[in-house]
C-alpha cells in the first residue's frame, strides 16, 4: 500500500509537468511561436519543428498520461527521455557540476545562458523511477489488467 501510494505521488509530477511547461510550449508552438522551436534547432537536432513538437507531446501528453497511470512505463520513457535532453543538451547539468565542483569553472555569464539543470534533473529521475517501477496499484493501467 505505501509502495502504490509512493508511486501515485511520483506520478503526480507528471501532472505538474504537464501543466506548467507542456501546455505552454503547446499554446506557443499552435500559434506558431518559434522560440521553442529555435532553442531546438540550437542543440543541433534536424527537422527542429518536429523535435520541438516530439518534446512538447512528450511533456504534455507524456506528463498527463503518466499522472493517470496509463500506459505509464512507455509515457514515463518517453518524458524522461526528453529531461535528459533538457538536463544535459540545454542546461548543460554535466557543465555545471564541473563548475560548482571547480573542475571546469565557467564564466557567470555562460552559466546563466545554459539556464539550471536542477528541475530537469529531478524530473528526469521521477519519470525514470516511474518507468522502471511501473505505475502502481492506484493506475489506469492497474484496473485494466496491464503490468
Amino acid at each position: 500500500m505505501a509502495k502504490d501510494l509512493g508511486l501515485l505521488l511520483l506520478r503526480l509530477t507528471g501532472l505538474y509537468l504537464a501543466v506548467s511547461h507542456g501546455y505552454g510550449k503547446l499554446v506557443g508552438l499552435a500559434a506558431g511561436e518559434t522560440r521553442f522551436v529555435d532553442g531546438v534547432a540550437s542543440l543541433g537536432f534536424p527537422m527542429p519543428v518536429l523535435f520541438a513538437w516530439a518534446a512538447t507531446l512528450a511533456e504534455f501528453l507524456g506528463g498527463l498520461a503518466v499522472a493517470a497511470g496509463l500506459f505509464t512505463r512507455w509515457s514515463a520513457v518517453a518524458v524522461a527521455f526528453t529531461m535528459l535532453v533538457a538536463a544535459f543538451g540545454r542546461h548543460h547539468a554535466l557543465g555545471h557540476l564541473a563548475s560548482w565542483l571547480r573542475i571546469a569553472p565557467v564564466s557567470e555569464e555562460t552559466a546563466k545562458s545554459w539556464g539550471n539543470p536542477e528541475l530537469a534533473v529531478v524530473y528526469l529521475a521521477v519519470f525514470a523511477a516511474v518507468a522502471l517501477l511501473g505505475p502502481g496499484r492506484f493506475s489506469v493501467d492497474a484496473k485494466m489488467g496491464r503490468p
